[in-house]
């Protein structure tokens, strides 16, 4: 394994199984604290694709829906802008970031911008796991 970069993971799939079929998050985590896990394999398998990848989160957060969109570890603003739609890197004009611990420990957009915690980033900006973007962009 040391030789070839890689990683061993243990998973249990009957573990799995029974925490798939719980219904809530809730759920789902007073199970792992039961068993003594603080997540599941699924997602430390993720967790370890990801990283082995190469690859990081970024969100887009609005009214109606909050997604999540996969971009390559180092890309810049324009570049991760273009995952959601090529018009968007074409068109990048700047990006509005929120850290997500700032997001988590504010409660809101509106009280993180309040508390000046909203970065304007430009083209060079290069992109955090679990920063939250809103692109303006024109074509």
């Amino acid at each position: 394994i040391k030789d070839e970069n890689a990683q061993l993971l243990i998973v249990a799939a009957q573990t799995e199984s029974e925490i798939a079929e719980l219904d809530t998050f809730e759920e789902r985590q007073e199970f792992l604290a039961e068993i003594g896990l603080e997540e599941s394999g699924v997602a430390r398998l993720i967790r370890a694709a990801y990283a082995l990848l190469n690859l990081q989160t970024f969100f887009t957060a609005g009214a109606d829906e909050v997604r999540a969109w996969t971009f390559m570890r180092g890309s810049k603003a324009p570049q991760c802008a273009g995952v959601i739609h090529t018009d968007f890197e074409k068109g990048f004009i700047r990006a509005e970031v929120i850290k997500y611990d700032d997001y988590v420990n504010l409660g809101s957009e509106s009280a993180v911008r309040e508390a000046g915690k909203m970065a304007i980033e430009g083209k060079n900006y290069v992109v955090e796991d679990g920063d939250i973007m809103h692109f303006l962009f024109n074509v």
